[in-house]
């Protein structure tokens, strides 16, 4: 290959890039169309217990679907870490993260290693995923009490923990 060659696929590379990244980190028009509590979700704890997802409505649930394998989901992870350490003690908010196409065993050593805290879910079959419409991780639902979705993040969190913080305090004060 010569150099002009390596400078055009460079140059493809790049706007491949530019484009992938403007699409998955753009805000959907109507967020609306997702109702993530009409219909029950089941989700199982790192000790298979189960959860519904509907039986969290009254609460605000901060969604994360996410994956060890996921370099922007490591990115986020301390953000996650702190929401659930700030507000976990607050009974109108849950926190739930959901491992995405991930071996739990996998998920929960990179946990330990890095001693996060927050509970982290599975999604048997992906249904979770389907309801949400999840297109790819790290992807990010904030649901207020009434079971509206509020918020939609795909990609990583684009604000740190403590203005997620005070979006979520914002919620539950509502």
């Amino acid at each position: 290959m010569n150099f002009r060659t390596i400078i055009l696929l460079i140059i493809l590379l790049s706007g491949i890039t530019i484009v992938f990244y403007i699409t998955r980190h753009e805000k959907p028009s109507d967020i609306t169309e997702i109702k993530p509590l009409t219909s029950d979700t089941e989700l199982y704890d790192i000790n298979e217990n189960k959860l519904m997802l509907a039986e969290l409505k009254g609460s605000v649930i901060f969604i994360n679907f996410w994956a060890s394998w996921c370099p922007p989901c490591i990115d986020e992870m301390p953000i996650i870490e702190q929401v659930s350490r700030n507000l976990s003690g607050n009974s109108k908010f849950k926190l739930v993260t959901i491992l995405y196409r991930e071996d739990k065993e996998k998920a929960l050593r990179y946990l330990k290693e890095n001693n996060y805290t927050f509970p982290v879910y599975t999604d048997p079959g992906g249904s979770a995923a389907r309801k949400f419409g999840v297109t790819g991780v790290p992807e990010t639902y904030i649901i207020d009490k009434k079971g509206d979705l509020r918020e939609r993040v795909i990609g990583p969190l684009g604000w740190d923990s403590a203005q997620t913080i005070e979006i979520c305090r914002k919620l539950i004060n509502e």
